[in-house]
C-alpha cells in the first residue's frame, strides 16, 4: 500500500506544494553499479582485451575448498557489511544497489611452481586455494565509511569474521577477459581460449585470477552459472 502521508512542504512558483513519502522514494536516484561502471561488467562470449579502471571493494581473504561452509560464512559477512553501508548511504541520499560478489583466485606459487590457472584445478587440491572475496563498492565511499559499515554490522550480528573486512583498492588495467557459461569445474576450457588471445598478442601475466559472479550460485544450476573470467596482463 502506497504511503501518502505528506513528508515535506516546499515552496514553488505556484504556490506551496507536497512532496509525499512515496515520490520521494521514486525521485530518489540509486546508483546501479553494473551500470555506472559499464567497462567493468559487461562482457562478451569471446575472449576480448579490455582497459579496466581502478576500483574499490570491500574484501575478505581466505584459503581452502569453496564448497566448505567457511567459505559460504564469509560471504554472508561480507554482504552483512556490504548492506550496513548500503543503509548508511541511503540515509544521505546516496543509495546504491549492493553489487555481485566477486573473487581473486591464486596458490602458493613457491610451493607448487608456475602452474597456469586452467591447469591448477586439476593439480593442487582445493585446500590450497587462496582466495579474495570481493563486493565494489561507489567512489565516494572511503576507507572510514567501511569501518564504521563494520562496526555496525558486528554490533547487529556478532559475526567474528566480519571484523576481518578491510577497505580494498584494485587497479587491473588491461585485460583478457571472457564470459564462462556453465559449471566451475569447467572453467578451464574458456581459459584455454582466453590463454590463445594472450599467446597471440604476446601478453604477460600481470595480476591475479579474477572472477565475477553474475549468478547467485546457490540458486542457480551449474549448467546455467554465468561468470565473468578476467586476467589482467602487459
Amino acid at each position: 500500500m502506497l504511503n501518502w502521508k505528506p513528508a515535506a512542504i516546499g515552496l514553488s512558483l505556484e504556490g506551496f506544494y507536497f512532496v509525499y513519502e512515496s515520490q520521494i522514494q521514486l525521485l530518489m536516484k540509486k546508483l546501479n553499479l553494473t551500470q555506472q561502471y559499464k567497462t567493468y561488467f559487461t562482457f562478451k562470449t569471446a575472449p576480448e582485451i579490455v582497459e579496466i579502471e581502478p576500483a574499490q571493494f570491500l574484501s575478505l581473504t581466505g584459503k581452502g575448498d569453496p564448497s566448505e561452509k567457511s567459505f559460504s560464512e564469509k560471504i554472508q559477512a561480507l554482504y552483512t557489511v556490504a548492506y550496513a553501508i548500503k543503509f548508511m548511504c541511503k540515509q544521505l541520499d546516496k543509495d546504491f544497489t549492493v553489487s555481485k560478489l566477486e573473487g581473486l583466485w591464486w596458490y602458493d606459487e613457491n610451493k607448487f611452481g608456475n602452474v597456469s590457472m586452467e591447469e591448477a584445478p586439476k593439480v593442487i587440491a582445493r585446500s590450497e586455494w587462496e582466495y579474495r572475496l570481493l563486493i565494489r563498492m561507489p567512489d565516494y565511499i572511503i576507507e572510514n565509511d567501511v569501518n564504521r559499515g563494520v562496526e555496525t554490522a558486528f554490533a547487529k550480528k556478532k559475526l567474528e569474521l566480519i571484523k576481518e573486512i578491510e577497505f580494498f583498492r584494485m587497479n587491473e588495467g588491461k585485460s583478457v577477459q571472457m564470459l564462462h557459461v556453465g559449471p566451475f569445474s569447467k572453467e578451464g576450457e574458456t581459459l584455454q581460449e582466453m590463454k590463445k588471445l594472450i599467446e597471440e598478442n604476446r601478453f604477460q601475466k600481470n595480476g591475479l585470477h579474477h572472477e565475477i559472479y553474475l549468478s547467485d550460485f546457490n540458486r542457480t544450476a551449474p549448467d546455467k552459472l554465468k561468470t565473468i573470467l578476467r586476467e589482467p596482463v602487459k
